[in-house]
């Protein structure tokens, strides 16, 4: 059988892609306009508020029932003051006159106070109509950015514990290929750890003793080379686990 390649078991380095949470953070980053229709909400609350509201539709249902009690009385007065001149027979006279005179501007002048007081009650509450439109407003478009912020916040918070996720996946794509790789070297790294111990034998240490020494025979020096590279071939086989 061929031999494989020393590398061929050893995966390319790879990349991990997108973690679960931030592909959902760019999925929320690409719907825009969070909060805008509850801003919209407070812009027209506000516009509506500036027009000013219908001062009519705030005053008192029973204003009229009020005037018409101001003029019944004074029917009845000045029915009262006629009755009187005719017993007293000054009917038609200057004296009526001016009394159904004065009867009358009390009457004008009682309608003017309830009209008045009816318009100030009705002003008040138009008012105080329109500044909880103007509060209610300002507080939706606060309302609408913060659900922006709070949006952003999510965003930012998916997007870090995913790029927590991906950053474990690579160390363990990495701590894989690192695992795979020592594998794949180890039986290199045995041969020169073996070639190393050999190369730091023991050597003639002058040419005088190299000289005067005897002769190795032909067989030792075979039978060292034998021992040698069995010694190397048995290093270089897998051990057994």
């Amino acid at each position: 059988a061929a031999q494989q390649p020393l590398y061929a078991n050893v995966p390319a380095v790879r990349v991990a892609g997108l973690g679960a949470l931030e592909e959902q953070g760019v999925q929320q980053a690409g719907v825009t306009g969070v909060g805008a229709p509850t801003t919209q909400a407070g812009i027209g609350s506000v516009l509506q508020a500036q027009a000013g509201p219908n001062i009519s539709q705030f005053y008192n249902p029973y204003q009229s029932y009020v005037l018409d009690e101001i003029n019944r009385q004074a029917e009845m007065a000045q029915n009262q003051l006629s009755a009187q001149a005719v017993q007293g027979g000054a009917f038609g006279g200057g004296r009526q006159g001016v009394a159904q005179a004065e009867l009358e501007r009390a009457r004008l002048g009682k309608i003017g106070e309830a009209q008045a007081t009816g318009f100030q009650t009705a002003a008040q509450l138009a008012g105080q109509q329109q500044q909880i439109g103007l509060q209610a407003g300002q507080q939706l478009g606060q309302l609408g950015a913060q659900q922006q912020t709070m949006a952003q916040g999510d965003i930012n918070q998916l997007m870090a514990a995913g790029g927590l996720q991906r950053q474990l996946a690579q160390q363990a794509l990495e701590a894989e290929r690192q695992t795979a790789l020592q594998r794949a070297t180890e039986p290199l790294q045995r041969a020169e750890f073996l070639s190393n111990i050999y190369a730091a034998g023991p050597k003639s240490t002058s040419g005088i003793t190299a000289a005067t020494a005897p002769t190795t025979s032909p067989l030792a020096q075979s039978l060292g080379t034998g021992l040698g590279a069995y010694a190397t071939y048995q290093a270089l086989q897998p051990r057994s686990t």
